[in-house]
């Protein structure tokens, strides 16, 4: 009877135990889940974005042509101005008697020119029949000759005259806005003096002069090169700007042309774009932020910001899903960004899928159950 009871109670122990080991077994854990975002080619606008500067498009510093004193302003100190239209006016009396002494004066040179002219008259035909010496006839020849050049002088005086009595009315030679009056009647000046006595700009359109560093100008060369980026419709690159404050700019800009000399301090040139100004919004001088549009490349690739990483190299790294569903970690290169995205300059190809959610719980070699993300809000 004590064999068979000792038999019977290990036998049970071991049964329980086993029990107990399956009861407690961890169950199969399935593969994580992750957001991924599918690589494709897109046509991508390529811009730049550079600060800049307002210049007039026209400016002309208004100074007098003569010397006197300024006996009226005629203009209304920030209006806006039509060429020709008048600014100050200088006291005309010198000038006035000046013209009227060379009016006379070319009076004169004509009576003068009226009696040789007939002196000669009268003895050609006396000449002609020996009643009067050759001498005297050449003289008389050349009499007439010196009073046409008299009046050819007093002309050219009577002229000057005229040209300064014009400038006593200092006019503007463009149209735009005035500054602020510089002088008051009373003010003595001086011709060709070298302060302004009006500064008259024209601010529609008006310029915006840029720095573009060198190494941009010759990337963006060796792209259009290779075709790797097209041309706009209009076939020069746009500009567009937004304002100290942030505003964008209501008006496009055009390029109109860049400088052919680097700047050897900074390894810059300038590139002056032109803007409509037809509310005067923009004023000489302003700071502004301009993007230029060079053109777009038809074949990016444009991998989210949070799907890149860094290795201990210093890498641009992304974790990749292959078609078994395993993840790969694999090196890319990347170029500019543009909003929350990369340009992928190699490492990637289309259909590659790229993990942007849940990196945290993979590893290379691992598999995962994909999902599509949206890579907008993927982190």
């Amino acid at each position: 009877m004590t064999g068979p009871r000792l038999v019977i109670v290990p036998l049970l122990a071991t049964i329980g135990l086993a029990g107990c080991e399956r009861k407690h077994a961890p169950p199969h854990m399935p593969p994580p889940q992750v957001g991924i975002v599918t690589m494709h080619t897109q046509s991508v606008s390529i811009d730049t974005d550079l600060p800049g500067r307002t210049d007039a498009y026209e400016q002309a510093e208004v100074r007098p042509q003569v010397s006197g004193v300024i006996v009226e302003r005629t203009f209304e100190q920030g209006a806006d101005l039509k060429a020709g239209q008048l600014l100050y006016k200088i006291n005309p009396a010198p000038y006035q008697a000046a013209y009227d002494q060379a009016k006379g004066q070319l009076a004169n040179a004509i009576a003068a020119e009226v009696r040789a002219r007939g002196q000669l008259e009268r003895y050609k035909p006396l000449a002609a029949a020996h009643a009067v010496s050759r001498q005297d006839y050449d003289n008389a020849l050349a009499a007439e000759d010196e009073a046409r050049a008299q009046i050819v002088a007093q002309k050219g005086a009577l002229d000057a005259a005229a040209v300064n009595l014009g400038y006593t009315n200092v006019r503007t030679p463009i149209a735009g806005r005035i500054g602020r009056a510089l002088l008051t009647p009373g003010a003595l000046v001086t011709a060709n003096q070298t302060t302004q006595i009006a500064v008259v700009t024209r601010l529609d359109p008006i310029y915006v002069d840029v720095n573009l560093p060198a190494v941009d100008m010759l990337r963006f060369r060796a792209e259009l090169a290779k075709g790797q980026i097209q041309r706009t419709a209009s076939g020069d690159p746009e500009v567009a700007l937004r304002l100290e404050d942030g505003t964008p700019y209501p008006h496009q800009g055009r390029l109109e042309l860049s400088e052919v000399i680097v700047d050897e301090a900074t390894g810059t040139l300038v590139m002056r774009a032109v803007f409509p100004n037809p509310d005067h919004l923009l004023l000489p001088g302003l700071f502004v932020h301009a993007r230029v549009t060079e053109g777009s490349d038809p074949n990016t690739i444009l991998v989210p910001q949070v799907a890149v990483q860094r290795d201990p190299k210093g890498d641009a790294v992304v974790m990749v899903v292959n078609a078994d569903n395993t993840v790969q970690q694999r090196t890319i290169e990347i170029g500019r960004a543009i909003n929350a995205d990369w340009v992928a300059t190699s490492g990637l190809n289309t259909g590659d899928r790229v993990i942007v959610s849940g990196l945290q719980k993979v590893m290379p070699g691992q598999k995962v159950q994909p999902v599509a993300a949206d890579a907008s809000k993927a982190g």
